[in-house]
């Protein structure tokens, strides 16, 4: 008898014991779940940027639901793991986002592509004819050089030679000098822009893009470049100006702008399918921090382009 009941008496002192020792199968699953999430939201955060540091996400904690008196309260286990799923879920709905807008930005840069092949086609120096070969036996010379091949993008006809008068007018433009290399090459640009030389101008800002491409000036002055052909009525060389700025330097200061701009442009190059796709792109994109102006030059030129 004193055999039994020191047995019973052994299990039941080294029952919480085992308990104690038994691991936390369920905060390891959460555990693991949130090493997951980590993983999962590291890789999404170098697709959404793949050159620059992420933005901080917003997310609320959920409100905790009232308990009624009287009834049991939930573990910390419990609570830990329906915060989880919620953070499994709203993942999943952000990774397909990501996937959407990757989808939607390659056919707008297929879309452009297709655009710009064209207009190379239409601005193309026309071949040379090809010279017929006499039908002797004697050796022939050889061929001439041939036509080079078509330029990446369209380039601007050679400017007339300017007159004394217009040397001047130029020559009177202030060239700013402030200490800031950077800054002082956009300000002239700017000016020239301003003052309507616009070739002048379009020099000087491709020359500040090419030198100064990384500065933060670049993006003002790769986007001033696009508005400077176009108001010299060269919408062709516009649109790959406003492309590049915005497919380089999407966080740029002037990035909204050039893809607003290069609606504008493809509207006046007749390709008013190809400005609405920009017009949805500008809207996905800069929506919430588009300004009142550009907000308004989108509509306009949405109704343009007749987009639905």
């Amino acid at each position: 008898m004193r055999h039994v009941l020191f047995a019973t008496s052994a299990m039941a002192w080294s029952a919480p014991l085992l308990l104690a020792l038994a691991p936390p199968v369920s905060a390891q699953t959460v555990e693991g779940r949130v090493d997951r999430l980590e993983k999962e939201m590291r890789a999404v955060q170098r697709k959404v940027f793949p050159a620059g540091t992420p933005i901080e996400a917003q997310i609320t904690r959920p409100t905790t639901p009232t308990i009624a008196p009287g009834s049991p309260s939930s573990s910390p286990i419990s609570d830990l793991t329906a915060r989880v799923g919620a953070l499994e879920s709203q993942l999943s709905s952000i990774t397909g986002q990501v996937e959407e807008n990757s989808f939607k930005l390659k056919q707008l840069e297929e879309a452009f592509n297709r655009y710009k092949a064209d207009t190379d086609a239409r601005l193309a120096p026309a071949e040379a004819p090809v010279a017929v070969r006499p039908a002797v036996s004697a050796p022939v010379a050889a061929d001439p050089t041939p036509v080079a091949a078509k330029p990446a993008a369209p380039k601007p006809a050679a400017a007339a030679p300017a007159s004394e008068e217009r040397k001047t007018a130029v020559a009177a433009i202030e060239r700013p000098d402030t200490g800031d290399a950077a800054q002082d090459a956009y300000t002239y640009g700017f000016r020239l822009w301003d003052a309507k030389f616009y070739p002048e101008a379009q020099g000087q800002l491709k020359a500040t893009v090419d030198k100064y491409g990384t500065a933060s000036v670049a993006s003002r002055a790769a986007n001033l470049l696009g508005r400077a052909y176009l108001d010299d009525g060269k919408p062709a060389l516009a649109s790959v100006a406003f492309y590049e700025n915005y497919q380089k330097r999407p966080r740029g200061d002037r990035a909204a702008d050039s893809l607003a701009y290069l609606g504008e442009a493809l509207i006046q190059l007749k390709k008013p399918a190809d400005a609405c796709k920009v017009y949805a792109e500008l809207e996905q994109v800069y929506g919430e921090s588009l300004s009142s102006s550009l907000r308004g030059m989108m509509a306009q030129g949405r109704t343009r382009a007749k987009c639905s």
